[in-house]
């Protein structure tokens, strides 16, 4: 059996430099291949025009890209929110969501702000998810396995060859949790800032409370902004929607996030949905506003998604949209924190994580159904 290529999508300079000195080449021609890999996007070893014909000769002998499937697309008639479908080689799928400016925030809310000038790719960290959080659809599927390097960044590089315009922010906020995929996700973080132009300050790793890399975050002072899925601060109401709690108790959680914060100095958003008569209540609220001081912070208020669809609720708490929110809103504002809404984007194509994953799921087992046994014969 022929030896196996060396996949290069996933490696950083470092290792391709060290990939092309053991071809035998001097290591500037690593660099040469990270900006044919990332930066301008290619994944023809052969039409890496400034390497020459000899070398491109052995790079397709020894190494091959071998990337992601694109599966399906859906673009949002509402707000021009598209979400990608991606098979990976293996067969599971994953979902990335690419978030145009005008979607970003409610009622144009922050249209002075650079933010209206930015487009956003929602990018999966995990085929799956562990956790288990009782308002996200990704729990239907179950967890099956940390995604590599490779199959992040290339979620980056097939959105941004299905537009035209630029992606300038990256969130980790997809299928999974980034910071059980720690090493993996640090060095697509790298990639995507040292090849593929976008900032680290434009990058947000979005964790359900995972505190040993919340910790650890800090201590590497890494560059990325930090965001927490939070949704409450009273420790029954938590464990109820995300599991994690118990393994991340909210005293260890907040004591991550000092830590964090002491390390890097930078703020924390804390992401948040309010559901009717779970997490809405003035107890819940006040001790939200008491949890939010702890380090400086802002507050995203998010849309929720309804899951109903994939049963993935049933025996739980049934969970929908508090009519309370832009109460609350005005009410953590005067408590002096800064809240921004952000709006429902893609809510007509599945835009949730998982969403549209799960349901390709569904159809196609149940096309698979559909067929009668004697025409398998």
């Amino acid at each position: 059996m022929p030896p196996s290529r060396q996949n290069l999508l996933g490696l950083d300079q470092s290792q391709l430099a060290e990939f092309v000195e053991n071809l035998g080449e001097r290591p500037y021609r690593g660099r040469q291949l990270f900006g044919w890999l990332y930066t301008r996007g290619v994944d023809d070893l052969g039409a890496m025009s400034d390497l020459s014909r000899e070398f491109r000769e052995r790079l397709q002998l020894a190494a091959e890209v071998r990337g992601i499937a694109p599966v399906a697309s859906r673009r949002s008639s509402l707000d021009g929110t598209t979400k990608f479908l991606f098979a990976l080689s293996d067969g599971l799928k994953i979902e990335s969501v690419l978030i145009p400016p005008a979607s970003a925030f409610a009622q144009g809310a922050t249209r002075s702000d650079d933010e209206q000038g930015r487009l956003t790719l929602c990018v999966s960290t995990q085929a799956g998810c562990p956790l288990d959080c009782a308002f996200c659809a990704t729990a239907r599927m179950g967890y099956a396995r940390n995604l590599t390097t490779g199959e992040i960044v290339d979620q980056f590089r097939k959105a941004q060859q299905g537009t035209q315009k630029r992606i300038t922010n990256v969130v980790f906020m997809g299928m999974g949790e980034p910071l059980m995929n720690y090493d993996s996700v640090m060095r697509a973080v790298d990639i995507l800032a040292d090849g593929m132009g976008v900032a680290a300050r434009r990058i947000t790793i979005s964790t359900a409370g995972w505190a040993d890399g919340i910790r650890r975050m800090g201590e590497e002072q890494r560059k990325p902004k930090l965001a927490l899925s939070l949704h409450s601060a009273v420790a029954e109401t938590r464990l109820a929607l995300m599991p994690i709690t118990r393994r991340y108790p909210l005293e260890d959680l907040r004591a991550a996030l000092e830590t964090y914060y002491r390390r890097t100095r930078r703020r924390v958003t804390y992401e948040q949905v309010f559901f009717d008569g779970v997490n809405d209540s003035d107890r819940e609220l006040a001790a939200l506003i008491r949890f939010a001081r702890h380090v400086p912070c802002k507050i995203n208020v998010i849309p929720y998604h309804s899951i109903e669809f994939t049963g993935a609720a049933a025996g739980r708490v049934r969970l929908a949209p508090s009519p309370r929110t832009p109460e609350l809103v005005e009410r953590l504002r005067a408590a002096h924190l800064t809240v921004m809404v952000r709006s429902n984007a893609g809510e007509d194509i599945e835009g949730a994580c998982g969403q549209l994953a799960v349901l390709h799921e569904e159809r196609t087992r149940s096309r698979i159904t559909a067929v009668s046994p004697r025409h398998l014969n």
